[in-house]
């Protein structure tokens, strides 16, 4: 079974910065896609961002340019960069892994909190 830890999110002040950080373990071997999701209270879950094995990324528009999806090489350990932070980008943010680019998430963590304040 797929285990994925999250790490890094807390409280920051709006314009601030956090990085994430996800490691994937137990039950695959092969380096899978993996990305973020996030959901604010009172809000449907979005996709954050994902990343390929081979370094494709996808944002979604609200934070293009202020997050950088990144991965480890041949590893399923996915990092997330977070600049200049709204206080609209508070939400759990959970961590997915995915069977392959084109699907959906098959595995997710179970979250960390990210605040922003005003």
């Amino acid at each position: 079974q797929v285990q994925l830890v999250e790490s890094g999110g807390g409280l920051v002040q709006a314009g601030g910065s956090l990085r994430l950080s996800c490691a994937a373990s137990g039950g695959t071997s092969s380096s899978r896609p993996m990305g973020w999701y996030r959901q604010a209270p009172g809000k449907q879950r979005e996709m954050v961002a994902r990343i390929s094995t081979g370094g494709s990324t996808v944002y979604v528009d609200s934070v293009k340019g202020r997050f950088t999806i990144s991965r480890d090489n041949g590893k399923n350990i996915v990092h997330l960069q977070m600049n200049n932070l709204k206080p609209e980008d508070t939400a759990v943010y959970y961590c997915n892994l995915y069977q392959f680019w084109g699907g959906s998430p098959v595995y997710w963590g179970q979250g960390t909190q990210v605040t922003v304040s005003s």
